[in-house]
C-alpha cells in the first residue's frame, strides 16, 4: 500500500513530461516558422511592383502559361491600363442622360462663379485677366479625361495664385517685364505639372503628407488674411502697392498710401458689392436649397457694376476698370516655356512648391466630399491627372490649377454626378472668352478684390483650429507656426515653418519613442502596457517589453537599450529588497517594429552582452519580416540561441519560465 502513492506521483510525473514536450515541440515548430520564414522581396523589386500597380491597377494572374490565355489575357492588360489611365473609358459606358441633365445645371451654376472669381485670381496672380479664364478651360478639360474624383472643379484657386505672385514677382517685376514674367509662371507651371505627374507615378504621395492637416490649416488661415489684405488695393484704388506678402508690409503700404490722393468711389462700389455677396452667402448657408443664390451672386456682381460704371462713366471719375480682355481660344505657350537660362533653377523649385501645395488642396477636397458620397479617391491616380492637366495648360497659356473647395461645394450643392460638369464649365467659359470679353471692358477692380474677400471666410476655419489645440498641443504649434509664418514673414517661411515643427515632433516621437513593461491581463494569454492596464500581472524574474516605434534606428536605438537596462537594475533591486531572487530573462517583443538598422542591431548585440553580465537571457518576440531576416545576416539570432526567437509573448513567457526555473517536482 505505502507503494502506491509514489507509483500515483511517477504516473502524474510522466503525464506532465508527456504535456510539456508536446507544448514544447509546437512552440519549437512555430519558432521555426519565424526562423524559416523567406527572404523578403528586395527595394527594387517593392519599386517595380509600386509602378506595375500603378500602370495595370486590376493586376493580372500569372499561373497559366498557355498561348491562348496570353492572347486572352494582353487585350485586357491594355484594356485595364487604359481606364486607370482614362476612368471616363469604365464610368462612360454607363452614364445616362438623367445624369447629363444634372450635371449640366450644376456644369452652369459652376460657370457663373469661376468666370468672375477666374478673373479675380488672375489678377491676384499678377497676370492678364485672360489668363484665369484660360486655366478654367484646358486644366478642367483634361481632368474630366484623366481625373476619379466626381465631385472636384478645377481651376485657379487664391492660394496658389497668392503663392506665384509672391515667390515670382522676388525675380522677375511684372510691372517692368510683364511678358518675361508672364514667361515664367508658364514654365513654373510646368514643373509643377511635371513634379506632381512624378509623384503619381512613383507613388510619392507621401510627400504631400510632410504638410500635416494641421499645418495646413494654418497655412490656409494666414494665407486668407494676406490675400484679403492685398485686396485692399482694388478696394481702394491704390496705384502704388508693396510688392512684400506679410501683414506688416501691407498694412503700412495701405497707410501711406491713404495719404495720396485715392478716389472713394471704388471703396464704395466695392463694399456695397462685398456686403452684398456676404449676405448671399449667409442666405446659402441658413438655406441649403437656396446655394444657387451664393453661386450666382459673383456674376451678378459682376453684371451690375459693369452696368453702373458704363451708364455713370464712374471710370472717368477716377475708378479703376479692368479695361481690355483677349478673348479667343486658348494660344499656345510653347514658345513661351523658358527651359534654359539663369532662372531654370528657381522655376522648378517654385514649381515644387506650387506642385505639392496644389496637390495637398485638391487631395483634401476631393477625399473630403468623396467620403461624403461613399467612394474612395485613389491619391496616386489623382497626382497623374493633375500632373497632365498642368503640363497641358503650361502649353495652352494657362497657370498651375488645382482643385477649389468654393467652387467644388458649389458643385455638389447643385447635384453633380460626375465630372461632366467641369466639362459643361470649361465649354461655358470657352463661350464667354469668344463672345462676352468685350462686355466686361468696364467692370471695376473694385468688385474683382470683393469677390475674392467674399471667397476668403472659407479658409480660415477657427472652429478646425479649435479642435486641433484640444486633440494635440504639438499639432496646434505646427498649425499656429504656419500661420505666424505666413502673415508676418512670406508663404515660403510660412511652409518652411510648418514643415519644419512637423518634421521636429515626427522626430521626437522617433528620438523617444514608447517603450512599455507588459504584464499578462488575468485569465487571457494577453500581455499589454501595465501603465495603461494596472490589472495586468507581471511574471516574477521575467521583464516584458515592447518597444513601439516602427523603426529601430541610430536615432532612438541607445535611447531603447537604455531604458531597459535601467529598468533591468530597478527590478533587480526591487527584487532583492524583498527576495532572493532576481531577473532571469529579458523579453523584447518586436511586434511593432517593422524595420531595423546596422545601429539598431549594435543596440542589440549591445543588450545583449551586458544582460549576460548581469546573468539574465534576452529572448525575442514576434520579430517581423525584415528585422528577423536583417538578424539573421547580423547573426545575431546565432548570438542568443535560436531557442529565444519565439512567435508569441505568451510562448516566450512560458518558455522562459520552464527553461530557467526547470520543471517541478510532484
Amino acid at each position: 500500500m505505502g507503494s502506491q502513492p509514489t507509483d500515483n506521483c511517477r504516473l502524474q510525473e510522466q503525464q506532465r513530461q508527456l504535456g510539456v514536450e508536446e507544448v514544447n515541440s509546437g512552440r519549437s515548430e512555430r519558432a521555426k516558422w519565424v526562423l524559416n520564414s523567406p527572404e523578403p522581396p528586395s527595394l527594387l523589386h517593392e519599386l517595380i511592383g509600386s509602378v506595375k500597380e500603378i500602370v495595370f491597377p486590376h493586376g493580372s494572374s500569372h499561373h497559366s502559361s498557355s498561348s491562348s490565355a496570353k492572347e486572352t489575357r494582353a487585350p485586357k492588360r491594355a484594356v485595364s491600363f487604359l481606364q486607370g489611365l482614362f476612368p471616363i473609358l469604365a464610368w462612360g459606358r454607363s452614364y445616362k442622360v438623367s445624369k447629363f441633365k444634372k450635371d449640366l445645371m450644376a456644369g452652369l451654376t459652376l460657370a457663373s462663379l469661376s468666370i468672375p472669381q477666374s478673373i479675380g485670381y488672375a489678377n491676384l496672380a499678377k497676370l492678364d485677366p485672360q489668363y484665369g479664364l484660360y486655366t478654367s478651360v484646358v486644366p478642367p478639360l483634361i481632368y474630366a479625361v484623366m481625373g476619379s474624383s466626381r465631385e472636384i472643379a478645377i481651376g485657379p484657386v487664391a492660394v496658389v495664385s497668392m503663392l506665384l505672385s509672391s515667390m515670382i514677382q522676388k525675380i522677375i517685376d511684372p510691372v517692368t517685364d510683364p511678358a518675361a514674367y508672364r514667361q515664367f509662371v508658364f514654365t513654373v507651371t510646368l514643373f509643377a505639372g511635371t513634379f506632381q505627374a512624378m509623384f503619381g507615378l512613383f507613388r510619392l504621395g507621401f510627400l504631400v503628407d510632410f504638410l500635416s492637416h494641421a499645418a495646413i490649416v494654418g497655412f490656409m488661415g494666414g494665407a486668407a488674411i494676406v490675400i484679403g489684405l492685398q485686396q485692399l488695393k482694388g478696394l481702394l484704388g491704390i496705384s502704388h502697392f508693396t510688392t512684400k506678402t506679410d501683414v506688416v508690409s501691407v498694412l503700412k503700404s495701405v497707410f501711406t498710401s491713404i495719404d495720396h490722393p485715392w478716389c472713394p468711389l471704388n471703396f464704395v462700389l466695392g463694399c456695397s458689392f462685398l456686403i452684398f455677396l456676404l449676405l448671399a452667402r449667409f442666405i446659402g448657408r441658413r438655406n441649403k436649397k437656396l446655394f444657387w443664390i451664393p453661386a450666382i451672386a459673383p456674376l451678378v456682381s459682376v453684371i451690375l457694376s459693369t452696368l453702373i460704371v458704363f451708364l455713370t462713366k464712374a471710370d472717368k471719375r477716377g475708378v479703376k476698370i479692368v479695361k481690355h480682355i483677349k478673348g479667343g481660344l486658348n494660344p499656345s505657350s510653347v514658345h513661351e516655356l523658358q527651359l534654359k537660362g539663369p532662372h531654370v533653377g528657381q522655376a522648378a523649385k517654385t514649381g515644387l512648391i506650387c506642385a505639392i501645395v496644389a496637390l495637398t488642396e485638391a487631395i483634401a477636397v476631393g477625399r473630403s466630399f468623396a467620403s461624403i458620397k461613399g467612394y474612395h479617391l485613389d491619391g496616386n491616380k489623382e497626382m497623374i491627372a493633375m500632373g497632365c492637366m498642368n503640363i497641358a495648360g503650361s502649353l495652352s497659356s494657362c497657370y498651375v490649377a488645382t482643385g477649389s473647395f468654393s467652387r467644388t461645394a458649389v458643385n455638389f450643392s447643385a447635384g453633380c454626378e460626375s465630372v461632366v460638369s467641369n466639362i459643361v464649365m470649361a465649354i461655358t467659359v470657352l463661350l464667354s472668352l469668344q463672345l462676352f470679353t468685350r462686355l466686361l471692358y468696364y467692370t471695376p477692380m473694385a468688385i474683382l478684390a470683393s469677390i475674392i474677400l467674399s471667397a476668403l471666410p472659407g479658409l480660415i476655419d477657427v472652429h478646425e483650429a479649435y479642435y486641433i489645440w484640444k486633440v494635440d498641443k504639438l499639432d496646434f504649434i505646427a498649425c499656429i507656426g504656419a500661420f505666424f509664418g505666413v502673415l508676418f514673414g512670406s508663404v515660403e517661411i510660412g511652409l518652411v515653418a510648418a514643415v519644419t515643427i512637423s518634421f521636429a515632433k515626427i522626430l521626437l516621437n522617433a528620438i523617444r519613442p514608447g517603450v512599455e513593461e507588459l504584464g499578462r491581463i488575468p485569465s487571457s494569454d494577453v500581455y499589454c502596457d501595465i501603465n495603461q492596464y494596472p490589472m495586468a500581472v507581471k511574471t516574477p524574474g521575467l521583464l516584458t517589453v515592447r518597444i513601439n516605434s516602427a523603426l529601430l534606428c541610430f536615432a532612438n536605438a541607445n535611447f531603447v537599450r537604455e531604458r531597459i537596462m535601467r529598468w533591468v537594475a530597478e527590478e533587480d533591486d526591487e527584487i532583492k529588497e524583498n527576495t532572493k531572487g532576481r531577473i532571469e530573462a529579458v523579453i523584447l517583443d518586436l511586434s511593432n517594429v517593422t524595420n531595423i538598422d546596422t545601429a539598431g542591431i549594435l543596440a542589440l548585440e549591445e543588450l545583449h552582452k551586458k544582460l549576460l553580465s548581469y546573468e539574465t537571457q534576452l529572448a525575442i518576440a514576434n520579430p517581423r519580416w525584415q528585422v528577423i531576416h536583417k538578424l539573421k545576416l547580423a547573426t545575431f539570432i546565432e548570438r542568443i540561441g535560436t531557442r529565444w526567437v519565439f512567435f508569441t509573448v505568451n510562448e516566450a513567457v512560458e518558455a522562459c519560465v520552464t527553461k530557467l526555473t526547470g520543471p517541478g517536482s510532484c
